[in-house]
């Protein structure tokens, strides 16, 4: 396999932006977990619009696999790891900077998530936005968040960079 000229800088940027990224969800996690036990029993306002409440989510986006039963955690968490590591190849074979610190964030949050897996047999969920009508929002985290960030910097990225959108004549 041929890697691209500068792989090791980019892969490094990228793992440092993985583990700040991991970082701020674990912390954000235990902090939650251990100082708002309320969180635990209702929802704990922080802002109009944002509330603190702990829920555990054994599946993926939306809960979805939510009862899949005693193997979700092995499953969720392999299929993790193997996205990972793709991933943090694409970062290797020659991703520009964009993408490097939007994979980074996506690999981030993705290993935080399956940090929790990992320890707790479910993801910690604990940020919960409403506002208006617009209350129906599921719990999220950090890692959740960095996951989204991620994506919409490679989808704009993807709808924006000049070099990708070469006109093509017949």
């Amino acid at each position: 396999m041929q890697l691209a000229p500068g792989a090791a800088r980019r892969v490094t940027a990228g793992l440092v932006i993985a583990i700040i990224t991991i970082l701020a969800d674990q912390l954000s996690k235990w902090e939650v977990l251990v100082n708002w036990p309320e969180a635990r029993e209702s929802n704990v306002p922080v802002l109009s619009f944002i509330d603190l409440v702990l829920r555990w989510n054994r599946g993926v986006s939306f809960s979805i696999g939510n009862n899949i039963g005693d193997y979700d955690r092995v499953i969720f968490a392999a299929l993790a790891l193997a996205v990972c590591a793709g991933l943090v190849l694409w970062m290797a074979r020659g991703a520009k900077p964009l993408i490097v610190g939007a994979l980074g964030l996506v690999v981030g949050g993705a290993l935080g998530n399956t940090l929790d897996r990992v320890r707790h047999g479910a993801v910690e969920d604990f940020i919960y936005v409403h506002i208006g009508a617009f209350d129906w929002w599921p719990v999220f985290n950090v890692g959740d968040s960095a996951i989204c960030v991620g994506a919409a910097l490679m989808i704009f990225d993807s709808l924006f960079d000049a070099k990708s959108h070469k006109k093509i004549t017949p």
